[in-house]
């Protein structure tokens, strides 16, 4: 077993005035040698977008774009035809593929949007662009993973990605242990706890902190409270 753990307080940052936003790897004006992605896992930010602003249009290709909503709502459009207003508890996907043409709008006159963008490269290049989006129940993740995006197209409750990767939500209690076996060999996993205090393989958590994993099979979580997590199961070539 491999492992690379990454504190939240080192992260990018970045403060636009209506965008704040902190990088675990490297991403526009942060560049960082030493953090540009984990395997297939390319981009995870932190993003929390003020009332009325976003991001307009702009391009992408060749890349699976996944939008976790931890609070607020955001506004899509994109010029596939794929629209839709993503909500708290929401995930929307983007396969960006041959290209497509995107915004992104926190259109709350009040709200804070908070949201996680990520980016994981695909396993095939210039793919039929696609959108989609779903939403996941709270219950469905109570100290277990709940799968909320898949590589597999067999895992209808999932959204679709054009990778073997797989993205977990996981609310664990304090005192409760879980573990995951790796859905494919080779892959890696990403730990990021979004709140709380976990030992993840006799590694301390605390709050944005993340913990990549590689060479096993399996991992072990324990709560030290309660506490949400990000898994990311990823091809590590």
């Amino acid at each position: 077993m491999k492992k690379v753990l990454h504190k939240g307080k080192d992260r990018g940052v970045a403060e636009h005035g209506w965008l704040h936003t902190r990088f675990s790897f490297s991403f526009a004006q942060y560049y960082n040698p030493e953090m540009m992605g984990f395997g297939a896992l390319r981009v995870l930010n932190d993003d929390t977008i003020e009332p009325l602003f976003g991001f307009p249009d702009h391009p992408h290709n060749n890349m699976e774009i996944v939008s976790i909503i931890v609070s607020g709502e955001i506004t899509h459009k994109d010029s596939a035809g794929g629209e839709g207003v993503v909500k708290e508890g929401e995930v929307q996907v983007m396969s960006a593929g041959t290209g497509v043409v995107h915004s992104e709008y926190n259109k709350h006159s009040k709200k804070l949007l908070q949201l996680f963008q990520i980016w994981i490269l695909p396993k095939e290049q210039n793919i039929q662009p696609r959108y989609d989006q779903k939403k996941f129940s709270a219950e469905g993740r109570g100290n277990k993973f709940q799968l909320i995006v898949s590589g597999d197209e067999k895992d209808k409750n999932a959204l679709y990605i054009h990778q073997d990767a797989f993205i977990y939500l996981i609310d664990l209690e304090n005192g409760k242990k879980i573990s995951c076996d790796l859905t494919k060999k080779g892959n890696g996993i990403y730990v990021l706890l979004v709140e709380g205090d976990v030992v993840v393989e006799n590694e301390r958590l605390e709050k944005r902190d993340a913990l990549g994993i590689w060479d096993t099979n399996k991992i072990e979580i324990t709560a030290e409270e309660n506490s949400k997590l990000i898994l990311f199961e990823v091809p590590m070539k």
